[in-house]
This record gives C-alpha cells, structure tokens and sequence, in this order.
C-alpha cells in the first residue's frame, strides 16, 4: 500500500508540472474518499495544498468530521458556506417552473442535491483559479462503475487519483496514511439529504460491489442490478458525449 501511496504522489506531482499548475485542491466532505485525497496531496504539495470546506444549511464550525481531517493531514483549508447561495438559486428556479407549470416536485429532491453537488464545483474552480491549483476528485472504483457522483458536480474535477481502488482498498490506503479511525469507519453518505446513505440509495453495500469488481461470484440478482447501473450511468463516464467521427471526412 504504501508504494501505492509512493505512485499515487508522484503521478498529482507529475499531472500539476504537465499543466503548469502550481498546487492541489479537494473538497473535504469529512467522508474517507475526501480524507485519503486531502492527505495525498498533502504528500504530493505539503506547501502548495489546500482543503475547501462547503457546507449548506450547516455552518464551517458544524463540519466537525472535515474539520478533523484537515487538522489530522495538517492541511491548509478555507471554508465557504453555500447555504444562501443554494437556497436563492433553487427557488428562483422553482418559482420560474411553477409560473410555467412545469415543476415536478416529485424530482425536486434530486434536482437540489444535484444543484448543491454543482453549486460545490463551481466553487472548488472559483478557488482553484485563484491558487493556479488543480481540482482534485474523490470517485473510487465501486462509484465510477455505478455511476454513483453527480455529472458536472463530484465527477467534474480534474484529477481522479483513487479512481482505480475498491472501497476496501481506499479503506487501507487511510489506514496507512492514518486517517483518523472516526472517518474510516464512518458510514458512507454522499449527505444529498438528511439521513442519506450510500448503500441505501444503490441498493446494494459496498462489500458486494468490490466483491463484484475484484470477479468473485456474488448473487445472480446482485450482479444484474451493478450490470444495469453500469449501463444506464453510461453517459457519466463519457463527458461530453460525442459521436464516431463520420466515416465521409
């Protein structure tokens, strides 16, 4: 793990260098996909890295989990609360569609978490651009296959450095870096609403989707269910759709 740790630091250093950046950011949930990344580039730029904090309808001082991994990696860190921004945004929106008689509201719970999660990216490239920093994300193998982020929202980002590893083995890699036990054993919740969690909303636990993706056998029900997840978040994976080139040019 800790040659991984060694590749994973050395590929940040090499992607900043190849876009003349000069540094790292990453939005710190307080869950342990954000907590690994803040302390890799904390290993990567231990000068030149920061943590951004982007609570809505909680205050900075509330996030104590995030607050805890950016003292733990000793990593520098601004927070911004969105809560009013969130707010103003989506019921604009939504008084526009009710004036049209278009609101759905049986999708407006999704739609707000979507916009909280896009509203969080525009931030993180607000501050990027100031720094000259690079935005670093936070996906891991179980949720790239499942289509588990937010087009444009967690899934726009730069880098994707845990991209390749299971949930369990973004479980070792924080214990070699000693991430805080609190945050590895946290349940996992992307916090779209109060009480979310992320195997809820899959239907499915982790534990079977590394089992999945390491090729262990796994129940028949199980294995069609990730198969079709796969395919519908199809379009997640490829950002922007285009066409084959056409075959008259």
């Amino acid at each position: 793990m800790q040659e991984r740790i060694d590749y994973l630091t050395d590929w940040l250093q090499h992607k900043v260098e190849e876009a003349g950046a000069d540094g790292l950011l990453v939005g710190i949930s307080g869950g342990i996909d954000s907590a690994v990344v803040s302390y890799l580039i904390k290993h990567a730029f231990p000068e030149q890295s920061l943590g951004v904090i982007l609570p809505i309808n909680k205050g900075v001082e509330d996030q104590e989990d995030a607050l805890s991994v950016v003292e733990g990696a000793d990593l520098d860190y601004v927070g911004v609360e969105l809560t009013n921004a969130y707010k103003e945004t989506y019921s604009t929106i939504q008084r526009q569609l009710e004036e049209k008689g278009d609101w759905n509201e049986e999708n407006s719970q999704l739609g707000g978490a979507n916009l909280q999660a896009r509203l969080r990216m525009s931030t993180l490239y607000a501050i990027g651009n100031n720094y000259n920093y690079l935005v670093v994300g936070t996906d891991n193998a179980a949720e790239d296959y499942t289509g588990y982020f937010t087009k444009y929202g967690d899934g726009g980002v730069d880098l994707v450095p845990l991209l390749h590893l299971r949930k369990e083995e973004v479980r070792e890699m924080a214990k070699a870096l000693d991430v805080p036990d609190s945050i590895i054993h946290k349940k996992p919740s992307a916090e779209l609403w109060e009480g979310q969690s992320d195997e809820e909303e899959l239907g499915i636990s982790y534990d079977t989707i590394d089992a999945f993706l390491r090729g262990d056998k796994v129940d028949r029900e199980d294995e069609k269910r990730l198969r079709e997840l796969h395919k519908k978040t199809e379009h997640k994976r490829q950002i922007p759709a285009a066409p084959e080139r056409y075959k008259g040019e």
